[in-house]
């Protein structure tokens, strides 16, 4: 009798999840679609029917507050300073993520749950063999390469360029003393070829972008945290995780088996050798056992 009751509960909790549709988002850019696919490609194997959607940051943004998506990946940094507005720095992973999630709870019923470990946010790169040849790994190291009479050619995009909180900002903040001209602007996406080609040291890169392997660079580590904090987590409406609590589980091997070295993988296997976010995505998680 007792067997018969719990293969009656297991088929009724099927029955369920198939029923269940859910509005699943994915921001329209390599990484967004990667962890949107991911979310998407779970809750079907869950049994969760579901519809994807891929739209830029402040569209999905509204959708999941007006209750057209249902859950999506956001990144920490985003909410705290293009959602939220706030102009405080918080550099600790933990405090921005409890933060962030304690305000949108609070304000519209949105929980963030599972903080991936990795953070996407701008870095700068320069090639391996330059890296080696002089020591430099972190900022520290190369504010005093710099101060000891050592010209280096600096590549940026004009937003980091300008922006009150950017290069000149970071530079400050190292000391390190660089003079305007040996700045150059250009769009973000050519600073890879540029440093690559010797027409610049130092690039401006994205810490989790899949070109840092095509192009072999060493991304240097921010020792002294200037940079925002961008960890992607995943953001339910509350109303959908109260009805279905098992979401949280049924997500939590993003958290257990992406961090930065596989996404910036990841990333390459679309950005470089050009297969489908969709394709990578089902690959990993097929690669891991977690769907058929």
């Amino acid at each position: 009798m007792k067997k018969i009751l719990i293969f009656v509960l297991l088929v009724t909790t099927l029955i369920n999840l198939s029923a269940a549709s859910l509005a699943v988002g994915a921001k329209n850019f390599t990484e967004g679609l990667i962890l949107g696919n991911m979310i998407n490609l779970l809750l079907k194997e869950a049994g969760f029917k579901t519809t994807l959607y891929n739209l830029t940051s402040f569209p999905l943004r509204a959708a999941i507050e007006n209750g057209q998506v249902d859950l999506y990946a956001e990144y920490t940094g985003t909410a705290w300073a293009a959602y939220f507005k706030h102009k405080e720095k918080i550099y600790d992973p933990t405090k921005l993520f409890k933060e962030v999630a304690k305000e949108d709870l609070e304000k519209n019923g949105i929980v963030w749950i599972n903080m991936i470990p990795f953070n996407d946010t701008y870095a700068l790169a320069i090639r391996s063999e330059y890296a080696e040849k002089f020591g430099l790994k972190t900022l520290s190291d190369l504010a005093k390469f710099i101060n000891s009479g050592n010209k280096v050619i600096f590549g940026v995009n004009p937003e980091f360029y300008e922006r009150a909180d950017g290069f000149f900002a970071m530079a400050e903040f190292y000391d390190m003393k660089v003079p305007k001209n040996w700045i150059k602007t250009m769009e973000a996406g050519l600073t890879y070829e540029a440093v690559r080609s010797g027409k610049i040291d130092v690039a401006m890169v994205y810490s989790t972008d899949g070109k840092l392997l095509k192009y072999n660079l060493l991304v240097l580590k921010d020792d002294k945290n200037f940079f925002p904090i961008y960890n992607p987590a995943i953001l339910v409406r509350k109303e959908i995780l109260n009805k279905y609590p098992e979401i949280k589980d049924i997500l939590k091997p993003l958290t257990l088996y992406l961090n930065e070295n596989i996404i910036i993988r990841l990333n390459y296997l679309v950005d470089v050798e050009g297969t489908e976010p969709k394709i990578v995505a089902e690959r990993f998680l097929k690669g891991l056992g977690l769907i058929k």
